[in-house]
């Protein structure tokens, strides 16, 4: 098989992205890996989608570590390959670190995925559906049972009318944003910084507010699907509690966040189940379910990431399970000759 990563910048990565982890999971699997940055996708003149990739060199890394050693150090292996001759391309980039540097890229990304989907590559999550979920409001087109109240507003004194209709509390965050970034809990204790918290959301774009979700303060679930159900190994779940004992409200990892093994209550599998039919329709395969009590804080659809924590919870092969569905879907694929689309296939 014959498997493209699509990431941020080869630079960027780092050795505890679910990206790399798969990466080298699929190459010790004895699959050819490349890895293409946003900025080096090529439109040639005969029509075709090529790119300048990063190739591993070898199928033997011992950890995740050498592997990215490998692939970002000044010998790491480059080359034009034809986008089209892959079997599958995951697109695996964070449109939210392009916002103040490469605003075209997240997009740019998007319509090079779109081109090779075209030419039957498996392209996962399917890029037409991702281009309508290059931000938060996406979240809004799942039921609304699964949400918390929200506003999406850049407008000051909405956000604070909002605030006050709920006594007070409530969450603040970038309409487009990852990690923890920008994310404010308003409290009654904090209530005097309301103005800077809006003017450091707002500077970008919209704010999205919600209401505060008690259980919050002990932290949140991230529950991963594949195919629109809950990913399942030997009996665990890939699924862990991120908490933040530091006095921080937020529990991203990247905030400072830590994690412990959990396994989801009922409450997070009767979510799972209500938006997996719009995960599937919609060719979501890899999803990151962010929840807190009976509510969904987000989805991310974007870089779902966490493997490798579950892994190491765990102890169970989930890269490998999700490579070796990949090489499933080629064979699917490969039975129907194109007669069916990306966003059926990918679900399948």
């Amino acid at each position: 098989m014959k498997l493209g990563f699509v990431i941020n910048d080869i630079a960027t990565e780092k050795n505890n992205y679910t990206t790399i982890r798969l990466a080298r999971t699929a190459v010790a699997r004895g699959h050819e890996v490349v890895l293409i940055g946003l900025a080096n996708f090529i439109y040639d003149a005969d029509g075709s989608v090529n790119a300048t990739a990063h190739c591993p060199a070898r199928d033997d890394y011992k950890d995740d570590d050498e592997f990215l050693a490998d692939v970002q150090g000044k010998e790491a292996q480059t080359r034009r390959i034809s986008v089209e001759q892959l079997d599958v391309l995951l697109l695996r980039s964070d449109p939210a670190e392009e916002t103040a540097d490469r605003p075209w890229a997240p997009n740019s990304g998007l319509l090079f995925a779109q081109l090779a989907a075209a030419k039957h590559v498996i392209v996962l999550n399917d890029p037409a559906h991702l281009t309508d979920a290059s931000n938060k409001t996406y979240f809004q087109h799942f039921p609304e049972e699964v949400r918390p109240v929200t506003c999406i507003t850049m407008e000051t004194d909405e956000i604070k009318a909002f605030i006050e209709a709920r006594g007070g509390s409530a969450v603040i965050k970038p309409l487009q944003g990852s990690g923890g970034q920008s994310v404010f809990v308003v409290t009654q204790e904090n209530r005097a910084n309301l103005n800077q918290m809006i003017e450091a959301v707002t500077r970008d774009g919209y704010a999205i507010v919600q209401e505060y979700l008690p259980e919050a303060a002990k932290g949140d679930l991230r529950l991963l699907t594949l195919n629109g159900h809950p990913l399942q190994v030997d009996g665990h779940y890939a699924c862990f509690r991120r908490y933040n004992d530091s006095g921080d409200a937020r529990s991203n990892i990247t905030a400072g966040g830590k994690i412990e093994m959990a396994v989801p209550d009922e409450a997070a599998l009767r979510l799972a189940e209500i938006v997996g039919p719009k995960l599937i329709s919609d060719g979501m395969y890899l999803a990151g379910l962010d929840i807190v009590g009976d509510k969904m804080m987000e989805i991310n659809v974007d870089t779902p990431g966490g493997i490798n924590m579950a892994e190491e919870l765990t102890g169970a092969d989930f890269s490998g399970h999700i490579i070796a569905d990949l090489e499933r879907k080629v064979r699917l694929r490969a039975y129907y000759q194109g007669a069916i689309s990306n966003t059926a296939l990918a679900m399948m």
